[in-house]
């Protein structure tokens, strides 16, 4: 059986898809995530990275969301 590979989501490249499986964020940054519907468990689907990695673009429950490199860097997620 093939091992899941961990990661940041900030690591992700345009076409991968995933699955949030960590959040290390304040309570303000966090209120605001799970406002967004980045809730661990939660699928996704990179749309497009920026040339110097800022912003990230995502896709997950029929939104797209764009985050910032900082905010990416908060997310743990595994590849599907």
């Amino acid at each position: 059986m093939l091992e899941q590979r961990a990661k940041l989501l900030v690591d992700c490249v345009a076409g991968e898809r995933g699955r949030i499986s960590g959040l290390a964020a304040g309570l303000m940054h966090r209120s605001k995530f799970l406002a967004m519907g980045l809730l661990p468990g939660t699928e996704f689907t990179v749309e497009q990275v920026a040339p110097l990695g800022d912003p990230l673009v995502i896709r997950l429950r029929g939104l797209t969301i764009t985050l910032r490199r900082q905010e990416a860097l908060m997310f743990q997620v595994e590849m599907l």
